[in-house]
């Protein structure tokens, strides 16, 4: 398993991350992984209805990428998307990437300012 999260720019500065990447290679063809995360009854077993906003997928990509719309279940209620990427590395094994994206709009930074509209300091004499 290996864990990728976006990295921090170059300003010194780290920012917060509102992305999560995970990756895993499975032993199995990519069909069969398909199915345990498309098909609701299978799913069910491993990601639960009621973590999901809505049960049917926001979009996907027949074999290749499905993605869903979550929203927690206790407060603050933060909405997020998971998207389920399946790459084939052979015949039967598969790479699994999984892209948790927060999309909540509270958790969005602060607009920066265009002007300079910061407060004036004053010079020590």
């Amino acid at each position: 398993m290996t864990d990728h999260k976006n990295s921090p720019r170059k300003t010194g500065k780290t920012a917060p991350s509102r992305r999560l990447e995970l990756e895993y290679s499975l032993d199995a063809p990519c069909e069969k992984v398909w199915r345990a995360i498309s098909i609701a009854e299978i799913r069910e077993s491993w990601l639960p209805g009621a973590n999901l906003r809505h049960a049917k997928p926001v979009q996907h990509i027949a074999g290749e990428e499905i993605t869903y719309q979550m929203r927690d279940t206790a407060p603050p209620y933060l909405e997020s998307t998971v998207t389920f990427r399946l790459i084939p590395t052979g015949d039967n094994s598969t790479q699994l990437r999984i892209i948790h994206d927060l999309t909540d709009a509270r958790c969005a930074p602060a607009p920066k300012a265009a002007n300079s509209n910061t407060p004036e300091m004053m010079r020590a004499a």
